[in-house]
């Protein structure tokens, strides 16, 4: 959230610059939470329970959507089109906030049960990503 903050008043304050250097940091955060996610967390929870396979579905299907808009996002700003930054922000940040309540409401709650052993392990795993 912080870094959506930071690209946000960036954008808000027409310092291109700042949003210039925010951007690929908070790009990177993102697109990381989601490659721990769909690498490792959500093949080992749909492999001990294929019925996880409906959540972690709809995840992958938002972290796409997130994607494109990430990707609108750094064409705006190549363009230096704040309407369309700050547009493509709202959006995102939205979106996000959406995904958050169901992951932190379903998802982890249901990987909490699912993962009940080799938690640790998998943490390594995801933060060697």
């Amino acid at each position: 959230d912080h870094l959506l903050g930071a690209c946000e008043a960036a954008l808000a304050a027409k310092d291109w610059t700042a949003a210039d250097q925010a951007f690929p940091i908070l790009r990177d955060a993102i697109l990381r939470h989601f490659s721990m996610e769909e690498e490792v967390l959500f093949p080992e929870i749909e492999e001990r329970n294929p019925v996880a396979a409906g959540p972690t579905g709809v995840m992958r299907m938002e972290h796409q959507q997130m994607r494109q808009l990430l990707s609108e996002l750094e064409q705006a700003l190549g363009r230096r089109s704040r309407a369309t930054c700050l547009g493509a922000m709202e959006t995102i940040n939205m979106l996000g906030q959406q995904h958050n309540a169901k992951e932190e409401g379903i998802l982890y709650p249901l990987a909490d049960d699912i993962l009940s052993t080799g938690g640790e392990a998998l943490i390594v795993r995801m933060k060697g990503i």
